[in-house]
Parts: structure tokens; sequence; C-alpha cells
């Protein structure tokens, strides 16, 4: 039995946005700029044939929703870099605290002062409170406060594209020479974009930086079941 077009389309945007991602990674070796990193080429690329092609978000989503879903078990493995870095946690876990909360705070706050200033509906300000963690953390968290998890997500694509660039130019302007400092500067300002960098300039920096976005993550989620409960 032959498929259908209309169940034929949404699979071809599954494989559009897989040879896309393939096709940004090749480029992203080759050049190694952060504005040729595939999250964004992809993002972009998949964006500008949307349009092109007069297709609804929806639509787009019906074909490649399941890639979604995936998220979750991306989730429960990130058990395994706290598992490998137990030690690191145990030597420094009070610096660790303090820099997940205090990070989250203040990425908490900006993008409330954003949202507000923006004057953005409730919905959409519920998107962007999470933005500042891992995308399945903050779609999590969005989820929970009324948001809008698809949005979030591309929130969160932003804040970490623009957080790796950032933070490679703060890294060659603050004289910070502890590698413990340097990563949990990437880790908790560009969560999975940061953790890539953090891995570039050396072990214990992405190690780090995992460790902090991990935390940051869990950390917002459970912060946003209590606002979830309360709301």
């Amino acid at each position: 039995m032959m498929m259908s077009a209309e169940s034929l389309i949404p699979m071809l945007w599954s494989a559009v946005t897989i040879a896309l991602y393939f096709a940004s990674r090749r480029l992203h070796r080759a050049l190694g700029k952060w504005w040729s990193s595939p999250m964004l080429v992809t993002w972009i690329a998949c964006g500008a044939l949307i349009l092109a092609f007069h297709t609804t978000y929806q639509d787009y989503l019906r074909g490649t929703g399941w890639m979604i879903t995936l998220l979750g078990p991306a989730t429960v493995a990130f058990a395994l870099p706290i598992h490998e870095q137990r030690a690191l946690i145990r030597k420094h876990w009070p610096l660790l605290v303090v820099g997940v909360v205090v990070g989250s705070a203040i990425a908490f706050g900006s993008s409330w002062a954003l949202a507000a200033a923006l004057d953005l509906p409730s919905n959409v300000r519920a998107s962007l409170l999470p933005r500042s963690v891992s995308t399945p953390f903050a779609m999590a968290a969005s989820a929970k406060i009324g948001g809008l998890p698809e949005l979030t997500a591309s929130f969160t694509a932003v804040t970490g594209l623009f957080g790796a660039a950032v933070g490679d130019l703060l890294l060659a302007r603050l004289p910070l020479r502890s590698s413990f400092a340097r990563g949990a500067l990437l880790g908790m300002g560009a969560h999975g974009a940061g953790v890539a960098k953090a891995h570039e300039i050396g072990q214990e920096e992405g190690a780090v930086a995992g460790l902090i976005m991990v935390f940051a993550g869990l950390l917002n989620v459970v912060i946003a079941s209590f606002v979830g409960v309360i709301y």
C-alpha cells in the first residue's frame, strides 16, 4: 500500500532535520566557530525551510516530535557524569552549591526582568524563565509552570549559543586561571553549548561545566515543581 502525501510529509521533515544536522556537524568540524554550531545551523536552516514551504510549526512537530521524546532518556543519562565525577563533587561541593544557586537566581531574575520589560503574555513569560538550563530540564520546568516546552527549547538554544560565544570572549579577558572557575562559567552561562566548549578547553573544565549544568537543571525542575503546585 502506497503512503499518502499527508503521511509522507512529516517523515520527510524528520529526514531533512537529521540530514541538516549531520551536514552542519561536518561544517562545524571544518570551521570550529561558535556560529557554525550544528544546533544553530540546523535550527536556522529548518526555520528557513519551514517558511519557504509555508509549513506550520505544528506540521513540522508532527514529523519531528519523536525527537523530543528522546530528551527523556537523555535526562536519565545525565546521571553518568555525576557518578564519574563523584570525587570532584566531594572535594568542591560547597562551591558547586553556591555557584548553582547564585547562577540560577541571576538567570531567573534576568529572565523575569526581560519578560516584564517586553510585557510578554503569561505563557510566553513562563516559557522564558527556565531558559538558562539544559533543554530536557528546561522543557520539564516550563511544563510545570504553565509554559510552552517547545518555545522554551528555542529560548534555551539561543541562550546556550549566545552564552558559549560570550563565555569564550570573557575567558580571554578575565583572569580566571582556575579550571574550576572556567568550567563553572561555561556550564552555568551556556549549559549544553557551554559544556561542549569547556571540553574543548580541558578535561576538568568540561567535567565541572557538566556538573554545574546538571545540578542547575535539577534545582530548576525542583523549584518549578513547587511553583506549579502553588500556582
